[in-house]
């Protein structure tokens, strides 16, 4: 499996660019579904309104602090996934996200210039598709039944289904079976139509998953670095106790003049208080 090309060996028994064709159809069937996603939730309307009136309030930005929060954005929200405070939630994010990029450049390479058994693969490639696979299902898997708020902190069973839950689960089916059916030989069987179907409900389910999110969210994390840096702050309170404004806006008085970080209180232990 670490150094076989499953999709070559399937290839065989299929119509010459069957494979490269499906790959194809699915790379369109994300941008149609998070062009439609964009569209159906106005996202992208929201996006850019609420950017103007940042501009419009907000103090105007040289373009070299602007190349550097673009910078901080890629760094910090996107490459470290520095959005997410609880670690184990980072981890397993970080485990999935970089394990299915090395996941789908293995494929698109195999696939795509190592097609048949009559082009040898080199060994990297199985490899990388067999390393990111994995550590797709160590963060997906770890994820779902013991870091999900739903289940860790609020005792839901693991087995209990959501809607919002469309995107990690097709995705571990996909790997999953993807990973079943190289580990049989990479044959065309039961396990490869079964992997095939999985992978279109992943990346065709777009409109209804969270799969869209992988483009949303940079924008939104620049968008909110741009806000803070302008001094509009997305039009919300600001987070400093030296502000007349903000002291009188505590209904008690003994938080008016309270400092900003009282200590840790709640998050002192886990919530498992179901």
């Amino acid at each position: 499996m670490l150094s076989v090309n499953p999709f070559a060996v399937a290839g065989a028994s299929l119509p010459a660019g069957f494979l490269q064709g499906f790959l194809v159809v699915m790379a369109l069937a994300v941008v149609a579904g998070t062009l439609f996603d964009i569209v159906h939730k106005g996202s992208a309307r929201y996006f850019f309104a609420n950017m103007r009136r940042s501009n419009d309030r907000g103090r105007q930005m040289a373009g070299g602090e602007l190349v550097s929060i673009a910078v901080q954005t890629a760094v910090v929200d996107v490459l470290a996934s520095g959005e997410f405070c609880n670690q184990k939630r980072r981890v397993a994010h970080l485990l999935g996200m970089y394990g299915f990029v090395l996941y789908l450049v293995a494929t698109a390479a195999m696939v795509f210039a190592y097609p048949t058994a009559a082009t040898t693969t080199p060994a990297i490639w199985p490899a990388l598709w067999s390393i990111g696979a994995a550590m797709v299902l160590v963060g997906g898997y770890w994820f779902w039944f013991f870091i999900r708020v739903d289940v860790a902190a609020e005792g839901h069973s693991p087995f209990r289904l959501a809607k919002a839950d469309l995107f990690v689960l097709s995705l571990l089916a996909s790997v999953t079976l993807g990973v079943l059916w190289a580990a049989t030989g990479g044959g065309v069987g039961l396990l490869f139509w079964l992997y095939i179907i999985a992978t279109i409900v992943l990346f065709g389910g777009v409109p209804w998953s969270k799969f869209s999110h992988v483009f949303f969210k940079p924008a939104a994390a620049f968008e909110k670095r741009i806000s803070r840096a302008n001094g509009t702050a997305e039009n919300l309170p600001t987070q400093s106790r030296e502000d007349p404004e903000q002291q009188r806006r505590h209904s008690m008085e003994l938080l008016r003049d309270a400092p900003m970080d009282m200590g840790l209180g709640i998050k002192r232990e886990a919530p498992h208080h179901y």
